[in-house]
């Protein structure tokens, strides 16, 4: 279901005085970049190898041929976008550039790509590469876009950068926004600056929404061509395993009480022990798994675990295995959720009990797992409205209410199995966002050299 706006031709383009000041401004703020890339690059939120990309300054040649450019900003989204890089090369032999903004989705990137963008390619098939999205400048974003030059860039969920926007506009490259979305507290503080949202939607020509509200929240805020194709991750296959190593921790963990608190963030974690030492209580050997957002808050949950709350810990990046005498464990690794997931039959999905929206179900629920989540969903308002509906989740409003209903799971299995197979009934009628979304790209993509 579409919710169309009038086309408005690039020359008539809506402006913004608060746009053409923002780009003014990043227009001579070059000179501060390398000191803003040293910073990240000290917090581990940099590659110090590749930082020549963030200014727009490729580290691979350019693929002969069509190529579609698709940007991603993290790990969700690259996760998203992996069905859709698959199609675009099999289907319609375009080469495939794929941009993203952090360490652990480039990570991501080269496990299913390859090192060097190729190494996993089909003979048959036209390479798919990473690179570091550009900084927002506008000499950096001019740079990128003269070494790629692509038929169609493609930005995924609310990925607007307002340089990047209007310059690949300005060459007149095709621009959609696929999985879209415009969470009701978005739209609100868009709402205080429709000229400039307005000056960035209008330049998409396609703009597929996750969901109807998305839609009708992008058509009002002046995007046009918007259609609900439906949620690019009910596709995606669910998370890989190393089966040897499943069987491995499943050993060490036989017999014993667990539960995992996902997608943690800071903060998030205090909670988490709280919810973990009332539980202890009556369940001394109990085992709590946590996988933080970042691996880098890893340590900080450890010291918390151990000086707080006097627990033995063992951390994944150290090679650890739990043992009995293994209170929490961390799973503070990249790309390993398809092993967490498989660990034990209840999940807290976190960034939920703060005000950040939410951490993505899907993946959990692919797997049948009984799913919790805090009051804060807004990111996945339509995904947990889903789970709700099925009986596959429930919400907790703080660390005793998620205690308490992880002690009840605990005691009632069948509950369990009948909540996990609710979860992954309700995601498995929600798919088919991948063939309405290339449907949707057909006008605007580039021809390549498949059907």
């Amino acid at each position: 279901m579409a919710a169309e706006r009038a086309d408005v031709p690039r020359s008539v383009l809506p402006r913004s005085a608060l746009l053409g000041l923002y780009r003014a401004i990043t227009a001579v703020s070059h000179p501060v970049a390398a000191a803003i890339l040293a910073h990240r690059t000290r917090r581990g939120k940099e590659d110090p190898d590749r930082l020549g990309e963030r200014k727009g300054i490729a580290s691979r040649p350019r693929p002969d041929g069509p190529l579609v450019w698709i940007h991603a900003a993290s790990v969700g989204e690259t996760v998203s976008v992996l069905p859709l890089i698959d199609r675009l090369r099999a289907d319609n032999g375009l080469a495939v550039l794929l941009t993203t903004g952090t360490v652990t989705s480039a990570q991501i990137a080269e496990a299913r790509f390859g090192k060097d963008g190729e190494g996993l390619t089909p003979a048959n098939q036209q390479p798919a590469i990473h690179q570091y999205v550009p900084l927002d400048g506008p000499r950096f974003v001019r740079r990128f876009l003269a070494h790629w030059r692509p038929g169609l860039a493609v930005f995924v969920e609310s990925e607007l950068w307002p340089n990047i926007i209007v310059e690949t506009a300005k060459t007149g490259t095709p621009l959609a926004l696929v999985n879209a979305r415009m969470s009701d507290r978005s739209f609100r503080r868009w709402q205080r600056q429709p000229a400039m949202i307005r000056a960035l939607l209008a330049r998409f020509d396609v703009c597929l929404a996750q969901s109807q509200a998305d839609a009708e929240r992008l058509a009002a805020l002046g995007a046009k061509h918007v259609s609900d194709t439906g949620n690019l991750k009910y596709d995606a296959p669910p998370p890989a395993v190393d089966e040897a190593e499943l069987e491995r921790l499943a050993r060490a963990l036989a017999g014993r009480p667990c539960w995992i608190a996902a997608s943690v963030h800071p903060i998030e974690d205090a909670a988490i022990l709280k919810a973990d030492a009332i539980l202890r209580k009556d369940r001394p050997d109990l085992l709590t798994i946590i996988a933080p957002r970042h691996p880098s808050v890893g340590p900080a949950i450890e010291t918390a675990a151990v000086g707080t709350h006097r627990l033995a810990v063992a951390m994944r990046s150290r090679g650890e295995t739990p043992d009995a005498e293994t209170a929490v464990y961390i799973v503070d690794t990249i790309g390993e959720m398809g092993l967490v997931y498989r660990l034990a039959p209840i999940v807290f999905m976190g960034g939920s009990l703060i005000p950040h929206g939410g951490q993505n179900p899907i993946e959990p629920a692919k797997l049948e797992t009984a799913i919790l989540h805090g009051p804060n969903v807004d990111n996945f308002a339509a995904v947990y409205a889903a789970l709700h509906a099925a009986g596959g989740a429930e919400g907790v409003g703080d660390a005793g209410l998620l205690a308490e209903r992880v002690n009840a799971l605990l005691d009632e299995p069948a509950e369990v199995e009948r909540m996990s197979v609710a979860a992954g009934e309700a995601v498995a009628t929600l798919g088919g966002a991948l063939d309405r979304s290339l449907a949707a790209l057909a006008p605007v993509l580039p021809p390549g050299t498949g059907r």
